[in-house]
């Protein structure tokens, strides 16, 4: 089966060939498995892709300090996944941090309190999201920085006000990231788009959903807005939906929690480690340890799809809950 694969795919690879670090080679590698079709023509496509990315991302964690401008924007990344939440102004981003998370941002009634990025950890199950807050996306104040700190996230969040202008809110936001080359992967790519997209997994929520007729005004709002994104209704306020809000950026982020043991012992199944879905054995032993993926022999894995202890090799494609012994 052919791969087929679009042309901003051949733009991305472009951009690996002329990458000069690890860590403009591993974004612009990432960059090609995400746009990359999903099929059996891409199979082996997608596995030596995954298979460099393991390679730089060792070779970048060899790498030793370096000097780097650090701004109020140079967010590190912690926990299973970087979650940019952005909007217009007095929407409710920082309360929503403030609500999930022991962050402390700045809360007030008034536009454009938020003047810098603020994460806060936020728990689900037995790992951890990383919320960040930022200050509002308007067209009179995009700082380039904060488009980099959207571009390098993991998952975006749109946070919209039910009691403004919803409609309005929206196709702005959207917009603006849209010109900032940041396209969600529901929405079609421009063909006339001169540098690559940025192609990010995009929340919708809608805050709230307290107030009377919510549910009428919300489903107007997916009515009118013809939206193609996940989208759901909360209110920080009372809390609503608040812990279906942290299962669905689960439930988006697509990752997997493996576990690993050594011979004879018990898997510690309170400190999985998190990887991208379809990642295999490999990148798990990379993140193990970087001599890892050259010493590797074998692996036997536990999980559901195979038979307990099964035996295989360094690119067995790894599955959520799976538990690895790793022999060198």
């Amino acid at each position: 089966m052919p791969a087929n694969l679009p042309p901003h795919y051949f733009e991305a690879e472009k951009r690996f060939r002329e990458a000069k670090t690890p860590g403009e080679k591993i974004e612009a590698l990432e960059e090609m498995l995400t746009i990359m079709p999903k099929h059996k023509g891409t199979d082996k496509l997608r596995a030596d892709v995954r298979r460099k990315i393991a390679k730089f991302k060792t070779q970048s964690q060899q790498k030793k300090g370096g000097a780097r401008r650090e701004t109020v924007y140079s967010i590190e990344r912690e926990g299973a996944a970087q979650v940019v939440v952005v909007g217009p102004p007095n929407v409710g981003k920082s309360s929503l941090i403030a609500a999930l998370s022991n962050a402390t941002p700045e809360v007030a009634d008034f536009p454009h309190s938020t003047r810098k990025p603020t994460p806060g950890m936020v728990p689900y199950e037995n790992i951890q999201f990383q919320l960040v807050d930022t200050p509002p996306i308007t067209r009179d104040s995009i700082d380039p920085l904060m488009a980099d700190l959207i571009r390098r996230a993991d998952i975006v969040v749109i946070l919209l006000d039910l009691q403004g202008d919803t409609l309005g809110q929206f196709e702005e936001t959207l917009s603006l990231l849209q010109e900032l080359r940041i396209f969600p992967d529901e929405v079609p790519i421009p063909d006339d788009l001169k540098k690559a997209p940025f192609i990010k997994k995009v929340l919708v929520v809608v805050n709230k959903m307290d107030e009377t007729g919510a549910e009428e005004d919300f489903e107007v709002f997916l009515e009118l807005s013809e939206i193609k994104l996940p989208a759901m209704g909360i209110s920080i306020h009372s809390k609503r939906n608040l812990t279906a809000f942290i299962e669905k950026i689960y439930d988006i982020s697509s990752i997997i929690r493996v576990y690993t043991k050594a011979p004879g012992k018990e898997p510690d199944l309170s400190s999985p480690f998190v990887l991208p879905k379809e990642s295999i054995l490999e990148e798990l032993a990379a993140k193990i340890h970087k001599d890892f993926v050259i010493k590797i022999k074998f692996a036997k894995i536990w999980g559901e799809e195979v038979f307990d202890g099964q035996m295989v090799q360094r690119d067995y494609v790894l599955r959520d809950g799976d538990v690895a012994e790793i022999h060198i």
